[in-house]
């Protein structure tokens, strides 16, 4: 039997491999094929994916997929700080290879679907810090501990995720996740503004667990399945 350690780690690598390879590729493939899949389609796709990985690997690692995520719970009381940096490592590794595959799929694509934004760079940075804000908000809503799993856990992310993109995502793409955008940056080599994308969504998190804590009952967003988390 394998570690349980390791089999989380490799829920996060293979999760966000799977995020990034159906999202960045959804995006690769509308320019290669002339707008077939559409905004509308690439939205969809995002949201679809996530929630077929939580209710795939959400009882494994808890389906972050997503280094903002990770830091949320962390700050939450959710998650031990000992698993953060594995899992965030876990996370950019396995985007990173869904980039590089698609790179060899489509060696001619420019950005790989690297989120760029299309006006101002502190629009974009607002934009991204809210949308981040709103998902971890109802990450922390829907949740058990720190593991995205349950009946409405998968359709209550995936459907916030797609709504978000549907949205925004012409205006700063709206990645609310730093893996996400980082992978795209590497591989295509174009860092155009990502400082955007691994710092707001962070932020976007982390304030999210107070904004939670405002709004839900005393210790819905401080839930763990061991009391010394939450002391």
């Amino acid at each position: 039997m394998m570690n349980p350690g390791i089999r989380k780690l490799s829920a996060e690598l293979f999760g966000t491999f799977a995020l990034v390879f159906a999202g960045t590729g959804a995006i690769v493939i509308n320019d290669v094929s002339g707008g077939t899949v559409s905004h509308v389609g690439i939205a969809f796709t995002f949201g679809l994916i996530v929630l077929a990985m939580i209710y795939a690997l959400g009882d494994v690692s808890g389906c972050h997929l997503n280094p903002a995520v990770t830091l949320g719970f962390f700050v939450a009381r959710r998650f031990e700080g000992r698993l953060v940096a594995p899992y965030i490592v876990s996370q950019c590794l396995g985007a990173i290879l869904a980039s590089l595959t698609l790179r060899f799929m489509f060696p001619t694509n420019s950005t790989l679907g690297a989120t760029l934004p299309t006006g101002d760079a502190l629009q974009s940075f607002v934009l991204e810090f809210i949308l981040t804000l709103i998902l971890m908000f109802v990450i922390l809503s829907v949740s058990t501990g720190s593991k995205e799993k349950g009946i409405l856990a998968g359709v209550a992310v995936g459907s916030v995720i797609a709504l978000e993109a549907l949205f925004a995502g012409p205006i700063s793409g709206a990645s609310m996740n730093p893996a996400r955008s980082l992978a795209p940056a590497l591989v295509s080599l174009r860092f155009d503004s990502l400082w955007i994308y691994l710092i707001a969504p962070i932020l976007g998190a982390c304030v999210s667990v107070f904004a939670c804590r405002c709004v839900q009952e005393p210790g819905c967003c401080c839930r763990e399945t061991t009391k010394e988390m939450c002391s």
